[in-house]
């Protein structure tokens, strides 16, 4: 859900919160960049030496999972792009606001998108330029690993990676241990907005066996009150996760005094990558930590 996170950015939108880069945020972090200029950026030299195609990614989740699967083959990134750890590729501004030119100027073979996360119009004007984009389409678990492998095999002309093939297996051996659990999963403050219909997040959850209490509403993301949200009775838990808002122990909990909070992480709730690995223990400890 993130433009801090990931994995799924919603839209902008009335019903969507704001994303990452937006003036309701800080700015993104500073992370490591390579400089290419008019001589350096399509070497080829350089181009021989790298172990597959050229790719600019401009989803933080397919960067880190090509970063990861065949270093050398992510040659630009969006600045929230964090993961993995000391990524050095060229930085091409936001989800929302890319740099075109600079895209273009870096010759990919390839650029990653995703219809939440990127604008149309954004990948429009890569594609009038003569570039080749891939747009994923990722709202539930099975989609999520199905995008995966087309993006690593059929877009890149990778192997199905390791860690692709262990998180399928984690996920099939998931029972639903919370079988019943309702909860409401809030993704930004001020307003208060939460997961709805159709989101990644809220199908990981379900994987579970957690419900959530606004899976039926008409908007994927919808405002609700806060009177509403905690009001005694609605939910046995509040999943609060660290992205897009970066809900914390003092920050979330507060407002729900009636219903114990589990603190999950964005990137495990949110992202579609090497995190789905780590993802179905990590989300269900915190889940067990706040309902014990």
């Amino acid at each position: 859900m993130n433009d801090r996170t990931n994995g799924a950015v919603p839209k902008t939108g009335a019903e969507e919160p704001p994303v990452r880069g937006s003036s309701a945020e800080e700015p993104p972090p500073r992370l490591p960049s390579v400089h290419v200029s008019a001589d350096n950026q399509r070497d080829p030299e350089a181009s021989r030496a790298r172990p597959g195609p050229r790719v600019v990614s401009l989803v933080p989740s397919l960067s880190e999972a090509v970063a990861v699967t065949a270093p050398g083959v992510l040659v630009g990134a969006t600045d929230w792009c964090s993961h993995p750890g000391g990524l050095e590729v060229v930085r091409v501004r936001g989800t929302k606001n890319p740099d075109v030119a600079r895209i273009v100027a870096l010759g990919p073979d390839l650029v990653l998108a995703n219809e939440e996360e990127n604008r149309e119009a954004d990948l429009a004007a890569l594609r009038e330029a003569g570039l080749r984009v891939l747009v994923t389409r990722i709202r539930s678990l099975e989609e999520g690993f199905a995008e995966l492998r087309r993006v690593l095999t059929q877009g890149c002309g990778l192997p199905v990676p390791g860690w692709l093939v262990r998180a399928e297996a984690e996920w099939a051996a998931v029972r639903a241990e919370f079988a019943g659990v309702r909860a409401v999963v809030p993704v930004w403050r001020r307003p208060w907005m939460v997961l709805g219909r159709d989101t990644f997040a809220g199908a990981l959850l379900a994987e579970l066996g957690v419900r959530n209490v606004y899976a039926a509403h008409a908007e994927r993301y919808p405002r609700v009150p806060i009177g509403e949200l905690a009001a005694e009775g609605r939910a046995d838990v509040v999943v609060l996760p660290d992205e897009p808002y970066r809900f914390t122990g003092r920050d979330g909990p507060e407002a729900f005094p009636a219903v114990p909070a589990a603190l999950v992480s964005g990137r495990h709730l949110t992202w579609y990558g090497p995190s789905l690995e780590e993802a179905p223990r990590n989300i269900a400890g915190a889940l067990r930590a706040a309902l014990r």
